[in-house]
């Protein structure tokens, strides 16, 4: 492997990253209004995220992207309870998530220039750097989300 390659790998990265985030915030909040495959929900994906890869002890480690990229949103601890911001940042966990798939399949672009054994490394990088963020997203939203179901069903009975 040369030193232009490295150099690619050492840079790209960064930059890939950094401008599919930034991109991500120039898409209208329509784009992510609504869960859409990859990132609908499953049924009991939560608890699989709390039981099985406890999620919680680990996710604060994570660091919150919106001041490397310029975004004003930040994710890293609810600033309200406020049905209106719990969808805001339910829509903006999903952006979050949507820009980390996407810089996760841009891993084969890596395969152009490094030899079979970097490709890996490359691939390795990208699921390591990626998928813990999608996890917390994923996770974030879900909670959120059961959060502003309940609080609104507790709204309409106490109407009743």
């Amino acid at each position: 492997m040369n030193l232009i390659a490295i150099t690619a790998n050492i840079v790209g990265w960064p930059i890939l990253q950094l401008s599919i985030a930034r991109m991500s915030l120039h898409l209208p909040q329509r784009c992510f209004a609504i869960d859409r495959a990859p990132s609908a929900r499953q049924l009991r994906e939560a608890d699989l995220y709390r039981r099985v890869l406890r999620i919680r002890k680990w996710k604060a480690l994570l660091p919150d992207g919106t001041g490397w990229i310029g975004g004003t949103f930040p994710k890293r601890r609810l600033a309200s309870r406020h049905p209106e911001y719990l969808l805001r940042f339910a829509l903006e966990a999903r952006r979050g998530e949507w820009a980390h798939w996407c810089m996760l399949c841009c891993a084969p672009i890596f395969y152009l220039w490094n030899p079979p054994w970097a490709s890996v490394v490359m691939t390795i990088y990208a699921l390591l750097a990626n998928l813990p963020c999608i996890l917390v997203q994923r996770y974030n939203r879900i909670l959120i989300l059961r959060g502003v179901r309940a609080n609104h069903q507790a709204g309409v009975r106490d109407k009743d």
